[in-house]
């Protein structure tokens, strides 16, 4: 039986993060664990907040009748209105546990409400540097993928998406602090983004993708993208947050200012029922609507930010500092990023070359390729 040509494509475009992932893992066995460091999937490497873990413990103990079976396609009403009073603290707007669908990661909330929002061919942009996994997400619906670039300093540009928008955009994925950059998105940027929005007759759904809003630097505060675009969905995941990637719990909320949407609500539990998720997990929903707003020691993640780019540095990349997230963006010194990897990989090996992999050292030029 012949893979679907789709899908063949697809794997042939696959994301260079898991293959890093699978090449360190490779390495790991040619030259021990000890000298190989694992910077690829966005693994936390930290444990739980304590208040999650004491949470866990306790529900998954406590004899809930029934706490284990079928509940609403959204979630727990219960769980829905907890993360509703949690979105009106932080938002300022007026969520209910209707607006509220429960998922298995952000991941899951980005298929949900793309499929509840495209038919074959409309368009979604994505601002580049972007998640390698997005385009992915948006062909798994029929959508086709629009690349906005981004300035100098990976911050969107309102007259570049402007131009992009045509009759058959449907969405806008934001995502802040950005993954790669380490962006975040200051709140200027995104009123004059809803400012030239609500200029449309059909404005596009702004899905914000929120993963790493709670960890972000040097006393930043990440700007509520709810509450300063108008027609905005937000995808949510504690898998960074709270440390949990390996337990697929988030949330999908709809602006209460969306003028549809109830029907959108609709569209997105029979979403999130028929792409097979069913329901976000029992047990961690449960969690969730007494932890949600632990956090992980973010001034330790910080503190590794600093550490990685003061030896980047020195080594002579140009870096640009994240401003959240856990991840560096950099330059790499030869034209061809792959081909790097590449010759880092060979430096590596036993009795390979110890030698400094600075520009212009291995190629004269110096490219403005980030990797």
């Amino acid at each position: 039986m012949a893979v679907a040509k789709g899908i063949a494509e697809q794997l042939e475009r696959a994301s260079w993060i898991r293959r890093m992932f699978e090449e360190g893992a490779r390495l790991k066995k040619e030259r021990g664990e000890a000298n190989i460091f694992d910077f690829t999937l966005g693994n936390p490497e930290v444990e739980p907040p304590a208040l999650t873990l004491a949470t866990l413990r306790r529900v998954a103990t406590e004899g809930r009748p029934h706490g284990h079976g079928y509940m609403p396609n959204p979630g727990f009403p219960e769980v829905r209105a907890a993360i509703a009073d949690k979105l009106r603290r932080e938002v300022g707007l007026p969520f209910s546990p209707e607006h509220v669908c429960m998922t298995s990661g952000a991941a899951a909330a980005c298929n949900v409400i793309l499929k509840s929002i495209l038919d074959p061919g409309d368009e979604i942009i994505l601002l580049a540097p972007f998640f390698a996994e997005y385009p992915f997400y948006v062909g798994n619906h029929g959508g086709r993928v629009v690349v906005v670039e981004t300035d100098a300093d990976c911050l969107p540009e309102v007259e570049r998406i402007a131009a992009a928008i045509t009759p058959r955009t449907r969405g806008i994925i934001l995502n802040t602090p950005n993954n790669p950059s380490g962006r975040v998105y200051p709140a200027a940027l995104l009123r004059d983004l809803e400012s030239m929005l609500a200029r449309l007759p059909n404005p596009p759904l702004c899905i914000s993708d929120e993963p790493y809003k709670s960890l972000v630097y040097d006393g930043r505060k990440v700007a509520e993208v709810a509450a300063l675009i108008s027609q905005t969905a937000i995808c949510f995941s504690w898998s960074k947050s709270q440390a949990l990637a390996g337990e697929r719990i988030g949330f999908l909320a709809l602006s209460p200012r969306l003028p549809d949407w109830p029907q959108m609500a609709a569209a997105c539990t029979f979403a999130n029922r028929t792409l097979g998720f069913v329901n976000a997990p029992a047990l961690w929903q449960l969690v969730m609507a007494e932890a949600a707003d632990a956090c992980v020691d973010v001034a330790a993640y910080q503190h590794k930010r600093d550490v990685l780019c003061a030896g980047l540095s020195t080594a002579g990349y140009q870096v640009n500092r994240p401003e959240g997230g856990y991840y560096v963006f950099l330059k790499t010194p030869i034209p061809d990023d792959v081909a790097f990897v590449g010759l880092l990989g060979q430096a590596g090996r036993a009795g390979g070359s110890r030698r400094r992999l600075r520009p212009g050292r291995l190629h004269p030029a110096v490219d403005d390729r980030a990797a």
